[in-house]
């Protein structure tokens, strides 16, 4: 299993929530003020920052073959996010927690702030 932090359209009442609702959820969650998200369309991207916030999202238990349909969602072959490990506040911080990071330009896209 792989813990992944998600912040957009695969949490829980998203529109791409079926990618993982077959997975396990444990806990809202929030990373360090480390990122920013913005809305790349419909859909949120999220960047390291070092003017960053703290974003809102959910940590779940991911099995190998959830992980794989996650990273076609998320295009990583296709260059638009990387999986990297996410840094969280709280009772994940010292926990090994993964997450998508948007690779592309984002600098037109409007910024969201904390929350998708």
């Amino acid at each position: 299993m792989t813990r992944v932090f998600v912040y957009g359209t695969l949490k829980r009442g998203g529109e791409n929530h079926e990618w993982i609702k077959a997975q396990t959820f444990v806990a809202s969650a929030r990373t360090k003020p480390l990122y920013r998200m913005f809305d790349l369309g419909g859909y949120p991207g999220m960047i390291r920052s070092v003017n960053g916030t703290a974003i809102e999202g959910e940590v779940w238990d991911v099995d190998e073959a959830g992980l794989a349909r996650l990273d076609v969602l998320e295009d990583i072959d296709g260059g638009e996010y990387e999986r990297v490990l996410i840094e969280l506040e709280g009772e994940f911080a010292a926990q090994r927690v993964e997450g998508y990071l948007f690779l592309r330009d984002q600098e037109d896209q409007r910024d969201v702030g904390a929350c998708w």
